[in-house]
């Protein structure tokens, strides 16, 4: 393997890189710069075009969390040490996935951390923003895309109806799609990557392709695509569970949706991967003033979320299960609020997220008057976010269309009494056999569904004790972002055991 000296004179290198090497070198943790040193010979070794290393195009994917900013100082600076080696270095391209659940405060942390780094004004930098299937230079200004938002509410409603607004599936199902959808439109564009640099181990990357594997072979997708690079590969089974998953959620006739969430798979034959785990790896608590000094990195309330520093939905989730405890157990907000927060606390302790970290979100959900602030917060960011009204999470939360309606009697009854006489005509009307364009708007109302959605709920089927629906439960299965927690399901019900998702 190669072998770089540090402190090699590098000549000709422009001051602004020598001003963000300086800066990067004083504020990394001892010994972490020797890392990215040794990091970057082995890099070097795997780059295609050694002698022009200007040549090689390297993509970071950048989520804009704690992880992913510590992950982009590190392949910084082996990108500085072999300017300052060589007098040339690899391009670098960096791109961030947006969703509607991503806050400005994500794109400012972002923007601070690429001012930090020097990365805004070097030529050898591509700074990219994805949106869907957009591709945009970043720009912290820039604004949430209608057409995001959209999709993500509607996979919100049409998953959430299906689970009881079980936070997992309901939340980020689709949204871990469009992230693989993501990393295939950054690698493709343009004349696209040569490398994209990883931090997950080769064990976690076998994980990766076998659950990947279990997926397709689950959904009977079929046999893998035989063309392409690993990647490519990996992203056309990806693709494939992508369109039989959202025909399961929007049902196989809604072709405009399906095709819509594809999973782009055109990713160049050289690409290929890097991990710089046996150099480094996430660990926030090793690097915390590097991340918070150097880099600008703010917890906000919003964008930091029990295991998220990116997203707020999780705060959603928990407003949800209070919802849940508040209206379908016909207990109180406060107690489902608090099965959540115990249950989220301990995935973030289960994800060696610093204990400084698990006492803010402690804090914040503690005392008196934090359900009443929480909740109204959660109302806040669900209503200007995503347009969903609490009348849409508390119907969310019954999911009292899917399985031909087996909880709409239930539903009526305690929401809307003066509908519960006509539980026969509304199930008429969601099975297509009746027209009601008065009874279609005030459903519409209810739910935020189109009739033909609601149609497409009744349809499917709805999550149960045994499982109850295939596709999101095949998914589900085997992800550690889960818990069975003790609660009951009635106000002075028996004790039960329900497991619950989230982050």
């Amino acid at each position: 393997m190669t072998t770089l000296e540090l402190d090699r004179p590098a000549d000709g290198v422009a001051l602004a890189r020598e001003r963000t090497f300086a800066g990067l070198r004083s504020a990394m943790p001892p010994g972490l710069m020797a890392e990215a040193l040794r990091c970057s010979g082995r890099l070097l070794d795997e780059l295609p075009h050694r002698q022009e290393l200007e040549r090689n195009l390297v993509l970071v994917a950048f989520g804009g969390g704690k992880d992913s900013a510590y992950m982009l100082a590190f392949v910084r600076a082996m990108q500085l040490i072999l300017d300052r080696v060589h007098g040339r270095t690899f391009r670098m391209r960096v791109a961030t996935n947006r969703h509607a659940g991503m806050p400005r405060a994500v794109l400012e942390n972002i923007d601070r951390e690429y001012q930090a780094l020097g990365l805004t004004d070097d030529p050898d930098c591509e700074l990219l923003l994805v949106d869907g299937d957009e591709i945009s230079e970043f720009d912290v200004d820039s604004p949430q895309r209608d057409h995001v938002v959209r999709r993500n509410r509607l996979d919100i409603l049409m998953t959430g109806h299906r689970t009881f607004a079980d936070g997992r599936p309901t939340f980020c199902n689709s949204c871990n799609l469009s992230v693989f959808n993501a990393f295939g439109l950054a690698a493709a564009y343009g004349d696209g990557a040569d490398v994209l640099i990883t931090g997950d181990s080769p064990q976690e990357q076998r994980q990766y392709s076998f659950w990947v594997g279990r997926l397709a072979r689950g959904l009977r997708t079929g046999p893998p695509r035989s063309s392409g690079n690993g990647f490519g590969r990996v992203l056309g089974r990806l693709d494939d569970i992508s369109q039989s998953y959202f025909a399961d959620i929007h049902g196989a006739n809604d072709t405009a949706a399906i095709t819509e969430r594809r999973v782009s798979v055109d990713v160049p034959d050289r690409l290929r991967f890097f991990t710089v785990y046996g150099e480094t790896a996430y660990a926030a608590g090793d690097h915390f003033d590097l991340l918070t000094g150097f880099l600008g990195f703010e917890f906000d309330d919003l964008a930091f979320s029990f295991t998220e520093s990116d997203c707020a939905n999780p705060a959603l989730m928990a407003h949800l299960r209070g919802l849940k405890a508040e209206r379908l157990f016909q207990r109180s907000y406060d107690e489902g609020l608090a099965e959540y927060v115990e249950f989220a606390l301990g995935l973030m302790r289960k994800k060696d997220i610093p204990g400084e970290l698990v006492e803010i979100m402690r804090a914040r959900y503690d005392g008196p008057d934090a359900p009443v602030r929480m909740r109204r917060a959660a109302e806040e960011y669900a209503l200007t976010t995503f347009g969903l009204t609490e009348e849409h999470l508390v119907c969310m939360t019954y999911s009292p269309f899917a399985g031909q309606g087996a909880g709409l009697q239930q539903f009526l009854d305690r929401e809307y009494p003066a509908l519960s006489t006509r539980t026969s005509d509304i199930h008429s009307l969601l099975a297509g056999a009746a027209d009601d364009p008065t009874l279609d708007a005030e459903l519409e109302r209810i739910s935020g569904l189109t009739p033909s959605q609601l149609r497409v709920l009744y349809s499917r089927s709805v999550q149960s004790a045994g499982g109850g629906t295939p596709v999101i439960d095949l998914i589900l299965a085997g992800d550690p972002h889960k818990a069975v927690i003790e609660t009951r399901h009635s106000k002075d019900g028996p004790n039960t055991f329900e497991q619950i998702s989230g982050r």
